[in-house]
C-alpha cells in the first residue's frame, strides 16, 4: 500500500478567482461550452454576450432550474470578470478547484484499465499546463498528476482557456513527492521519463512498452509520461524512478522543444502504439 504521507489534498490560491465568493472564472468559448456540456452542475453563474445565448440555452435552463443567475453582458464587464480580453463572449463562474490527492485506488484503476496519463514535475506555468491538458484530452489520456512543489502550474482561468475544454476530460491528482509516487507506480504502471539526454528515442516507445508490458504480464499496461521543467528537465531522483528515459531527437539548432510541444509528441506516439 502506498504511504499516505505522500498524499495531501491541494487547493490553489488563484490570482484570477473571485476572493469574496471563492470562485474561478472559466472563459473562452470552447472551455465554457465543454464545461456546460459535461459538468453543468459546476457552474454557479454565467455571463455572456447576447449572440452567445443560442449556444448556451441548455446551460441557462439548467441554471434557472437550480435558481442560479445568468446575465447578458458587454465585453467590458466580461473582461472585468475574468481579467482577460480573451473571453470570447462568455464567462462561467465555478467553485475554486480543489485537486484531490492521488491514492492507491487510483493507481490500481490506471493499471487495471491500461490508462495513459501525465505526471508533471515543476513544468513551470499554467499556460504549459493548459496546453498539455488540451493534448491529453485530444489523445485520450486519462489522468494528470501535478507535483505539489509546482506553485506555478495550477488550475487557473488561463489554464482552462488554453486547454480549450480539455479540463472536462481528464482526472487531476496531486502528489507531494514525484519520486516517491513513481516508486509507488513501479510494478503496476510503466513510467516514461522525457529526458533530452536519454539514450533511447521516441521511436523506441513501442518496443519499450512491449518489454515492460511483458514484465508486468499485461498486453495493455497503464502508462504515465513524466515531464519536467523545460529549462532544467527531470531531476536525478525522478529519473531514477522512471521505467525508461526517452528523448525526442532534433537538429540541434536549439536545445529542446517547449515542454507542452514535447508532451504532445509523446502523447501522439502513445495513442498510436
Amino acid at each position: 500500500m502506498y504511504p499516505l504521507m505522500y498524499f495531501r489534498q491541494m487547493s490553489y490560491t488563484n490570482p484570477m478567482r473571485n476572493k469574496l465568493t471563492q470562485e474561478l472564472a472559466v472563459c473562452g468559448y470552447n472551455a465554457a461550452a465543454a464545461l456546460g456540456e459535461y459538468h453543468p452542475e459546476k457552474i454557479n453563474r454565467l455571463f455572456l454576450r447576447e449572440e452567445r445565448l443560442p449556444q448556451f440555452t441548455k446551460v441557462c435552463k439548467n441554471l434557472a432550474e437550480r435558481k442560479r443567475p445568468y446575465k447578458l453582458c458587454d465585453d467590458d464587464e466580461l473582461e472585468r470578470l475574468c481579467k482577460s480580453p480573451r473571453h470570447q463572449g462568455v464567462v462561467a463562474m465555478i467553485e475554486e478547484p480543489v485537486v484531490e490527492s492521488a491514492t492507491q485506488e487510483d493507481i490500481d484503476l490506471w493499471a487495471a484499465e491500461g490508462k495513459v496519463g501525465l505526471i508533471l514535475h515543476s513544468v513551470g506555468n499554467d499556460h504549459n499546463l493548459g496546453a498539455m491538458v488540451r493534448s491529453a484530452a485530444f489523445f485520450d489520456a486519462h489522468f494528470v498528476v501535478i507535483s505539489e512543489a509546482d506553485v506555478e502550474a495550477r488550475l487557473t482561468t488561463s489554464a482552462y482557456r488554453v486547454a480549450e475544454g480539455g479540463m472536462e476530460h481528464v482526472t487531476f491528482r496531486t502528489v507531494r513527492s514525484t519520486a516517491a509516487f513513481l516508486n509507488a507506480l513501479s510494478g503496476q504502471v510503466i513510467t516514461i521519463g522525457a529526458e533530452m539526454r536519454a539514450r533511447r528515442r521516441i521511436r523506441d516507445l513501442p518496443a519499450i512498452i512491449r518489454e515492460r508490458g511483458a514484465a508486468l504480464k499485461t498486453e495493455k499496461p497503464g502508462i504515465a509520461l513524466v515531464v519536467g521543467n523545460e529549462e532544467t528537465g527531470l531531476p536525478r531522483e525522478v529519473q531514477d524512478h522512471c521505467s525508461a528515459l526517452v528523448r525526442i531527437p532534433g537538429s540541434g539548432n536549439i536545445e529542446s522543444l517547449n515542454v507542452a510541444q514535447a508532451a504532445t509528441l509523446f502523447l501522439h506516439e502513445l495513442y498510436e502504439r
